[in-house]
């Protein structure tokens, strides 16, 4: 392993150190001369988010003795970019019009641009990624994993298959192989051991899992103004946490005209969110006692608390 953490530099600094040089380093790889890429990039961008994924990436490296968090800053905006590049596509498919309290790219610049926007986030993952060799390999596994869960969730709605199991596989390739990717990157770039690097990729898939359940019930019963995207999509396309449980439209339809009072009414009156957090919770408490082995320290108990507010949030 590399050093540990400078003992003058305080945890809650070397991560804001961290996602500050994260920042820079997703402005920087974006600044396209051709302005439509760059101006909605940086509109996506400049709009936040919970930049939960290069916090988990930078807090899985200082957890094992990680200290240069210039380097570290690199994958983890790549991880950012990765993620951001799948929102904007995922925008275009849903007609998602909202995007962290913004007018989401499509919204702005038309379904065409947004798709070239998305596909540039997606290639400015390669030239942040380029120096860190075998790296490369778990983020393109996440890629891979990324874009075959979409898939797999348009090919469920329009079969008129979508069911618990199916949700499953979904959540687990479209989200939780990329917080596993980071997770990995983050030990993997501390030079961690095997045991550990496998330690913190499980915490990563599980934290991911339940991130995604939260995401959809979210979807349920959050408004767009505390959301900060377009909400109820999900359930008026037919898929997420309340079909998944057994509720709700499975065929893949639109119901009709002006759906989602009635849909979230209904959804509401049984227990589809109530189990749907319990299954959350059950994967949360996974992913911390999968922490165990590890030595205690102050980054060790940032994770868990990152972990913790996965279940706890409102957006």
């Amino acid at each position: 392993m590399t050093s540990a953490v400078p003992p003058h530099l305080e945890l809650g600094q070397a991560v804001n150190e961290g996602l500050t040089a994260v920042e820079v380093a997703m402005r920087e790889v974006t600044a396209s001369q051709v302005d439509v890429l760059r101006d909605a990039s940086r509109h996506i961008l400049s709009a936040g988010g919970k930049r939960i994924r290069p916090r988990l990436l930078l807090l899985s490296y200082l957890a094992l003795g990680g200290a240069d968090m210039p380097h570290a800053a690199k994958p983890a905006a790549a991880v950012e970019l990765m993620h951001t590049a799948s929102v904007v596509h995922d925008d275009i498919n849903d007609h998602g019009m909202l995007r962290r309290g913004k007018p989401a790219v499509n919204a702005i610049w038309g379904r065409t641009f947004a798709l070239l926007t998305g596909d540039f986030l997606f290639t400015a993952v390669y030239e942040l990624m380029a120096p860190y060799g075998e790296l490369n390999i778990d983020l393109a596994q996440a890629a891979t994993a990324l874009v075959e869960g979409e898939t797999l969730q348009a090919s469920a709605v329009k079969n008129k298959h979508f069911n618990h199991e199916v949700y499953g596989r979904i959540i687990a390739l479209k989200t939780a192989a990329l917080f596993r990717a980071a997770s990995a990157i983050g030990a993997k770039l501390a030079g961690a051991g095997q045991q550990e690097i496998s330690v913190l990729a499980d915490f990563g898939f599980n934290l991911g899992l339940a991130f995604q359940i939260v995401d959809d019930i979210l979807d349920l019963v959050a408004d767009e103004a505390i959301l900060g995207k377009t909400s109820g999509i999900d359930i008026v396309q037919g898929r997420g946490v309340a079909v998944a449980l057994g509720e709700g439209n499975s065929n893949g339809n639109s119901p009709p005209s002006d759906p989602l009072d009635t849909i979230k009414r209904k959804m509401l009156e049984g227990d589809t969110v109530d189990k749907a957090r319990s299954r959350a919770d059950l994967l949360v408490h996974s992913a911390i006692a999968s922490l165990d082995s590890l030595p205690h320290t102050p980054a060790k108990d940032a994770l868990i608390e990152l972990a913790q507010q996965v279940i706890s949030r409102e957006n």
